[in-house]
């Protein structure tokens, strides 16, 4: 198994190896998982980690404590709202998609509800420009979007986004199931 340190170093910290990565690195062990998941599985379920995939990326689980389950609850709802802000932002939000800072600073000068959405995703008080940056800021930190062109500053959003939109997807039809039992 190659590169086996470095997709760990990258999982171990909650990151994704994605498939549409604009890193060559990080295709190369996407590819890598891809051609042997089942060695790269058990190699890591012997050390405490369980290697997950998903929709172009991949990622490690593991059993948590109850104060941590609700610890990650409680980021996965913050998550919603940011969700909720980039689909507004743009639809066609999601893997693959490119944008710049500047062009949600656009939108939201034209948009209420963007405006209003964004004033709303952080509790201390900042600026438009302040929102966008600490967002990005969140999203690249939780591997979500990549720098792909540093000199105009466009980022493009990866497959581990996927991710994301499957949780908030689970809940909602988590929800539906229940207002129908309900009912």
């Amino acid at each position: 198994m190659k590169y086996t340190k470095e997709i760990f170093d990258s999982l171990s910290r909650g990151g994704f190896v994605c498939s549409n990565s604009v890193r060559q690195s990080v295709k190369r062990w996407y590819e890598a998982i891809e051609d042997d998941y089942d060695s790269y599985k058990e190699y890591f379920d012997g050390i405490g980690f369980t290697l997950e995939s998903g929709n172009g990326y991949y990622y490690f689980t593991r059993v948590e404590s109850k104060v941590e389950l609700n610890d990650k609850l409680e980021r996965f709802s913050r998550w919603i709202d940011r969700l909720d802000f980039v689909k507004t932002f743009n639809s066609a939000f999601g893997p693959g998609f490119t944008f710049q800072r500047s062009n949600i600073l656009e939108q939201m000068a034209a948009d209420i509800e963007l405006k209003d959405k964004a004033t709303k995703l952080y509790k201390e008080k900042m600026t438009l420009e302040e929102v966008v940056e600490k967002l990005v800021d969140e999203m690249e930190k939780m591997g979500f979007i990549e720098l792909e062109n540093e000199l105009d500053g466009t980022w493009k959003v990866t497959s581990a986004f996927h991710y994301i939109e499957e949780l908030v997807d689970c809940l909602i039809v988590s929800e539906e199931v229940e207002n129908e039992v309900s009912e």
